[in-house]
């Protein structure tokens, strides 16, 4: 039987990774990437997957983290973003980041080369008619003007802006490593890494208390009068805001100096310390980790060469900010992310609501899923909750949470992936000895209690849906 194409709008992660689900099925798919016919403000090349913030996929630890869980399961759905992020990773402690161009050009290279995907250079500003089919919108939060507009007309509903901020990017030789060293947190060795797998620059009380001085009083970014209320996503908050919500805010988020010990200077323990990661498989370039900004260009300068260890930084990329956009997908999207009124359009990635490098692949991962089901005529249900990718999907699509003083509906929130999402355990974990654990022990044995379940139970769904090999 012959089937129309699958049309995926937008060649981010999500529609790559959506794109390459379906052809993988034997389906034809084509894939519209505006890119280099419109330019966004945040992207820098024109090519497919191209990573806009940080390199980091986050934790590879798929026993403890919820990242690392999700990791595991889009390894075990034949995912070409995480086959192409391993085979690209740069080292960084207990993390997988890879070297941004090169992962790129892997993707790319992978969708051009398959024999189902055509991709086509053009910009789509409208949301396609039903004529087209099947179509996966997939443009994520830098979605243009045009087609955001025609979305949300689409939609009935309001859309939710948050402001994303990007991290400055460092010649790493021109970082003085005689103030500086190398040394992963707690000295973790991951995927790739030595243990010092990051560059940490130390800073006492004095220095740290005029730096957050500084922060507060630098030159921002001017909003638009339609930017103002625009909230900011917690995940990603501007270095200088959290610093305006407490002094002490950031020594206990980014620069908190746990688990580091200054190779220069063991005796002293550092008041605070920023932590720079490798950008690129060469490791000529280091991103500063947690400094999403939205300083104007001469306060970052200024500002971030009063870390020790930077005072003759050369920045190869400095920080920047930009709009993201959000559907109100709990009341348009349907379980397996169709638009309600208008279930051949099929939603993907940030779009609709999941925060993440990772998160936006499995939500493309399972969109593409779908749409290649859909159209092969096979029953399928969503992957179970249990799992990472169904905790993900079941949040999208499982309607709002309500306050429980006033009983109102709570809006919608983005959310990165963590065991918060998942259902509860049916029994807790105990020791070898039977005896109830408690404190950090368990914990520890919560997570990974959920994260075996987790996999075991995704696995259990994808072995029947995985693409027939060739005979």
């Amino acid at each position: 039987m012959t089937h129309k194409p699958i049309h995926v709008v937008g060649g981010g992660l999500a529609g790559s990774e959506a794109a390459w689900q379906i052809a993988e099925r034997g389906l034809k798919v084509v894939l519209h990437e505006m890119r280099p016919v419109r330019k966004t403000d945040a992207h820098k090349g024109d090519g497919l997957a191209e990573l806009v913030c940080s390199n980091s996929f986050r934790s590879d630890d798929a026993e403890n983290n919820a990242v690392g869980l999700l990791h595991a399961e889009l390894r075990a759905a034949g995912s070409l973003i995480m086959r192409c992020a391993d085979a690209n990773q740069v080292p960084a402690g207990g993390a997988l980041a890879v070297d941004r161009d090169g992962f790129s050009e892997a993707v790319q290279k992978a969708l051009e080369e398959h024999p189902n995907v055509e991709i086509v250079r053009e910009e789509i500003t409208s949301v396609p008619s039903e004529e087209w089919g099947s179509v996966i919108l997939a443009t994520g939060p830098l979605t243009s003007e045009a087609l955001s507009a025609d979305i949300l007309k689409k939609t009935g509903e309001d859309s939710l802006a948050f402001f994303d901020a990007i991290a400055p990017i460092i010649n790493t030789d021109s970082i003085n490593m005689d103030v500086a060293w190398y040394q992963s947190r707690y000295d973790k060795v991951g995927p790739g890494g030595t243990g010092k797998d990051y560059i940490n620059c130390p800073m006492d009380k004095e220095q740290y208390e005029a730096f957050i001085d500084a922060l507060i009083g630098g030159e921002k970014t001017d909003f638009k009068e339609w930017e103002k209320d625009t909230p900011y996503f917690d995940g990603c908050l501007p270095i200088e805001v959290m610093a305006e919500r407490g002094r002490e805010t950031l020594r206990h988020g980014p620069m908190k100096p746990m688990g580091l010990t200054n190779a220069h200077n063991p005796d002293v323990k550092a008041y605070a310390v920023v932590q720079l990661r490798q950008d690129n498989a060469l490791g000529t370039l280091y991103n500063m980790v947690g400094f999403q900004t939205k300083l104007k260009y001469g306060a970052q300068s200024d500002i971030f060469r009063m870390i020790p260890g930077l005072e003759n930084a050369v920045f190869a990329r400095l920080g920047g900010l930009h709009r993201n956009t959000f559907l109100n997908s709990p009341k348009v999207l349907d379980e397996t992310l169709r638009l309600k009124s208008a279930p051949y359009i099929r939603f993907a990635g940030q779009i609709t609501g999941c925060e993440g490098y990772v998160e936006s692949t499995a939500i493309g991962c399972m969109t593409g899923m779908f749409a290649a089901f859909d159209l092969l005529g096979r029953d399928y249900a969503g992957p179970p909750p249990t799992s990472a990718c169904g905790a993900l999907i079941n949040h999208i699509t499982g309607g709002h949470l309500v306050h429980e003083e006033s009983g109102k509906p709570r809006s919608f929130q983005p959310m990165n992936i963590n065991f918060g999402l998942l259902p509860p355990l049916e029994a807790m974990p105990t020791s070898t000895e039977g005896k109830r654990l408690r404190g950090k022990e368990k914990t520890k044995a919560k997570k990974q209690a959920m994260a075996r379940r987790g996999l075991d139970d995704f696995k259990a769904w994808i072995a029947d849906k995985q693409p027939a090999v060739p005979a």
